[in-house]
């Protein structure tokens, strides 16, 4: 799962500038499908919807500034759309992939076919925890190899690896937490969905390196300035990097309002600026131009606006590890004392969910911090 090491600064080479899209596609669920032939067929043609919408961006922005896009973002539920009444076991037989299966192969293609980077979020198995899945962003590179895996780590509804965190950093190692690509077009990272709205993600993965954020996102489509639109701006400011977010262009196939996540997808630079930003609808207009160069000669200069230089990290140790509020392991069972023993992993109802979280309010109100 970690990403490649780094590369030390006096062994990078230069990096041209070149332009990266938010590609902003609606995004076909396959909740309403029975058959499960039926359920990858459908996964299948959403990534071939896909392909002709890159090909196609690439080729416009080719022809219209002469620098088509070597990095491209899709929206959150791309291939699937999202569980709504389903259980953790019926979403995980539907919807989820796994780490070498068809829709990876297709995916590569993909990436290989339009010679992007490509970077998405989707529904994985993993067999070490087969009760469970994960929600996983994903980077590959233009020879279709994966480059990085990040499973989302705060979700409200779904399994995290904190969720089972001993026997997750048994199997994979702390650095599968926060993977960084270094690659020849920056260093490359993830963010899944509302992770935007909380700093220590983004700050987590720009202290181990990272120069662009791919936020692949599916979130509220408003004329008005939203939570996740303000914090992109933010987490792109106070870590000097770049964040390219892709939303969906709606959600089809479910009783759910199909215009609800639409709109706002983007690339945000380093300095908090919009490059460019879609409106409503299926859209490339989420997009712009990327100087890791002089990102980088932002980071090496001495100066008030140096965000990431400035950070003084051991004034937040104690606050940030101190006593938990929202349990880690809450999805092991077994010897709490022995962790050889702590093993079985509990697939959970959907209450499971709200309970925890009621009993982390729980506590902030015993501490008085709430």
């Amino acid at each position: 799962m970690p990403a490649s090491e780094l590369t030390p600064a006096t062994k990078r080479q230069p990096i041209d500038s070149y332009a990266a899209l938010a590609l902003q596609v609606n995004c076909r669920a396959v909740n309403a499908l029975q058959d499960p032939a039926a359920v990858r067929a459908q996964m299948l043609a959403n990534i071939e919807h896909i392909r002709r919408l890159l090909l196609g961006s690439s080729g416009f922005m080719r022809s219209f500034n002469g620098l088509p896009p070597r990095l491209a973002v899709l929206p959150e539920y791309f291939l699937t759309g999202f569980p709504m009444q389903e259980s953790i076991a019926e979403w995980r037989e539907k919807a989820c992939i796994k780490s070498d299966g068809p829709e990876y192969t297709a995916l590569g293609q993909l990436a290989s076919q339009t010679n992007l980077y490509l970077s998405g979020n989707v529904y994985e198995l993993d067999e070490h925890f087969p009760e469970l899945y994960f929600q996983t962003s994903f980077i590959i590179a233009p020879n279709g190899e994966i480059l990085l895996r990040y499973r989302r780590l705060l979700s409200m509804f779904a399994p995290t690896p904190h969720d089972v965190l001993d026997k997750y950093l048994d199997i994979y190692g702390q650095d599968s937490l926060f993977p960084v690509a270094d690659t020849e077009i920056g260093r490359l990272a993830c963010v899944a969905s509302e992770e935007i709205l909380y700093p220590e993600i983004s700050r987590a993965l720009a202290l181990k390196g990272a120069e662009v954020l791919c936020h692949s996102s599916s979130e509220v489509g408003s004329p008005r300035q939203t939570p996740k639109n303000v914090a992109k701006l933010a987490r792109a400011y106070e870590n000097m990097a770049y964040v390219v977010s892709a939303n969906s262009a709606g959600i089809s196939g479910i009783a759910f309002p199909a215009s609800s996540t639409d709109g706002h997808s983007q690339v945000v630079d380093y300095r908090g600026y919009v490059l460019g930003e879609a409106g409503p609808g299926e859209s490339m207009c989420g997009n712009g131009e990327l100087h890791i160069d002089a990102l980088r000669k932002a980071r090496s200069r001495p100066s008030m606006t140096n965000m990431l230089a400035r950070q003084r990290l051991e004034l937040f140790a104690t606050v940030y590890g101190g006593d938990s509020l929202y349990p880690a392991n809450n999805m092991l069972a077994g010897d709490k004392i022995d962790r050889a023993k702590v093993n079985r992993v509990i697939a959970p109802e959907r209450s499971h969910f709200m309970d925890t979280l009621a009993a982390s309010i729980d506590r902030l109100k015993e501490r008085g911090i709430i």
